[in-house]
């Protein structure tokens, strides 16, 4: 446990804190560490964008309750802001300029004077936009600071009881529209229903689906293509059209975090 303990030490000069909880495995450790050192300080902010889907805000809820830490949402819309809803390259940098102004004016209100995130060190090696406008507001990445890998994160979380220590991966849905495809309500409501709808049939964890101008292509890893077999496939496809996708299929090359950037046209 000496990582968790230079965790928690990181925590140990700082007054009131505010941990950008998303609902994942790297900001769940980093609000575990910070409500063992400081309790009642620590404050874990969840924001509701709509384009977080309800699952991953249930799971945030989850993990707050499983720590013990108290819970605030922030809730405001992303598509009303046009430099997102258009959806280029710097598509994630204004998201995070954005949510930095409203958890910076939210730890005024609060009189908190750090806020962190979950960045860690596998974070750094991907193109990430949105880790450098959380910088420009000041957030900083204790996980960063004290030098944790995913798997040394993984390994802790789940030796401390946390429910999110297997839980892969995920980003916002916007992801699974391609750069130079407007973002739409329209479009996170299939994309969320069709990623459950591919869950419930087929006990897959990992799943994309991405809309690809109205074509709904799915993204699992390799090894559970398998999966899509027995009419499965046709089940999906019966459901995912009768919201609106024209086609479905499965992507044969399997999952790979940011391939879609690359497909925009």
């Amino acid at each position: 446990m000496k990582k968790l303990d230079e965790l928690k030490h990181w925590f140990a000069d700082k007054n009131k804190v505010m941990i950008a909880l998303s609902g994942g495995v790297d900001s769940a450790l980093v609000a575990y560490a910070a409500y063992q050192r400081l309790g009642d300080s620590a404050i874990a902010v969840t924001a509701d964008y709509k384009t977080l889907s309800q699952e991953e805000l249930q799971t945030a809820k989850q993990v707050c309750s499983e720590i013990g830490i108290k819970q605030i949402l922030l809730d405001y819309d992303e598509l009303e802001n046009e430099e997102f809803a258009k959806n280029d390259s710097t598509r994630c940098f204004h998201c995070r300029i954005e949510l930095g102004d409203h958890l910076l004016k939210l730890a005024k209100e609060q009189g908190v004077n750090v806020i962190v995130d979950g960045t860690n060190l596998d974070d750094l090696g991907e193109y990430r936009p949105g880790i450098e406008a959380l910088r420009q507001n000041g957030i900083r990445s204790p996980l960063v600071e004290t030098n944790f890998s995913k798997s040394q994160i993984r390994e802790l979380t789940k030796s401390i009881g946390l429910s999110v220590h297997d839980k892969p991966s995920n980003s916002c849905l916007a992801s699974r529209i391609p750069w130079g495809q407007r973002v739409t309500a329209e479009k996170l409501a299939r994309i969320e229903f069709g990623e459950t709808v591919v869950k419930q049939l087929t006990k897959i964890k990992q799943v994309r689906v991405r809309d690809l101008n109205g074509s709904a292509k799915i993204e699992v890893e390799k090894n559970d293509i398998s999966e899509f077999t027995n009419g499965v496939l046709d089940k999906i496809t019966e459901k995912l059209k009768m919201i609106g996708f024209s086609s479905v299929e499965v992507d044969q090359e399997g999952y790979k975090p940011g391939k879609i950037n690359v497909i925009a046209d």
